[in-house]
């Protein structure tokens, strides 16, 4: 869609006129063509991996799992032919007589987004795409999709041994800004140095730096659990490897502040779950019983 078309689409939203008969007065010769009609086609070669085929394209080894059934164990085959779609995001199916607003809602997307990357079509295809969504161990990709409760919690722990935890999960007061703020996991003391382990098998879905998490591992877990470690000194695995439980993640990075007190470090760890809202965060003592207050 041009500049005019996304202008206009922008000030609907803002005036309050998103509805399905503005999308549909929206011009489909305007829109680019769908994206599920963009898919290239990449035979690996020898040496490759999901995340150097994932680098090349510009895409995350999760994206290229959820397009193609015969990678999502995360390793991949010389000769194998992958399908890749233009940019990251998970092909999902629809039940008849969705709507896009309906689509964004499950997936906490935008509808004219949607309908734009999808070819600008006022009905909505069996097949859409829907970009920013990653694909994951145990997800049912269609609209109507609920997520499911994990049947066994995560049986591993984050650190060698039990940790103090020093800030704790949900609504916790801030004497700094004098109010109340929400905690989406909990920080567990521990020397820099020490191993941070992962709490149970699954795949690397992002090994990075991420802002305020600083050095951030994201290890997707069966039956739509993902777990996030962060505050690590240095990363020691790689988006799309596979780990087991107590495999070791990276060490815990020093404290920033100046007065070398190692009492302040820690590694900040989340358990999230998988919904119509996207990777909602959950209280870490619900799924890990080693995670008990101390």
């Amino acid at each position: 869609m041009g500049q005019l078309g996304v202008a206009l689409t922008v000030a609907m939203v803002a005036t309050g006129l998103f509805t399905p008969r503005a999308i549909a007065q929206s011009s489909p010769a305007a829109c680019p063509p769908p994206v599920l009609s963009r898919l290239t086609r990449h035979r690996v070669a020898a040496g490759e991996t999901l995340a150097t085929i994932g680098q090349r394209y510009g895409l995350i080894p999760a994206t290229i799992m959820g397009f193609n059934a015969a990678t999502q164990g995360g390793t991949v085959s010389p000769g194998q032919e992958l399908l890749i779609p233009p940019y990251n995001g998970l092909r999902v199916s629809v039940a008849p007589g969705q709507t896009w607003q309906q689509v964004a809602e499950t997936y906490n997307s935008r509808a004219d987004v949607l309908f734009e990357v999808n070819g600008c079509v006022t009905a909505v295809p069996t097949s859409v795409f829907v970009p920013g969504v990653n694909w994951f161990p145990g997800v049912r990709t269609t609209a109507t999709a609920t997520p499911t409760t994990p049947a066994s919690p995560l049986q591993g722990y984050p650190l060698p041994q039990r940790s103090q935890i020093v800030v704790n999960y949900g609504w916790q007061p801030d004497p700094a800004q004098g109010k109340l703020i929400f905690n989406t996991g909990v920080a567990l003391a521990s020397s820099p140095g020490t191993s941070v382990l992962a709490v149970g098998a699954g795949t690397v879905a992002f090994a990075g730096s991420d802002g305020v998490y600083g050095n951030l591992v994201v290890v997707n877990h069966a039956q739509g659990l993902q777990t996030r470690y962060a505050n690590l000194d240095t990363l020691a695995v790689r988006a799309g490897q596979t780990v087991r439980q107590g495999d070791r993640l990276g060490p815990v990075a020093a404290a920033a502040d100046d007065d070398d007190d190692d009492d302040d470090s820690f590694v900040f760890f989340e358990v999230r779950l998988n919904s119509p809202m996207g990777w909602v965060a959950q209280d870490p003592q619900d799924f890990v019983p080693a995670m008990v207050l101390r």
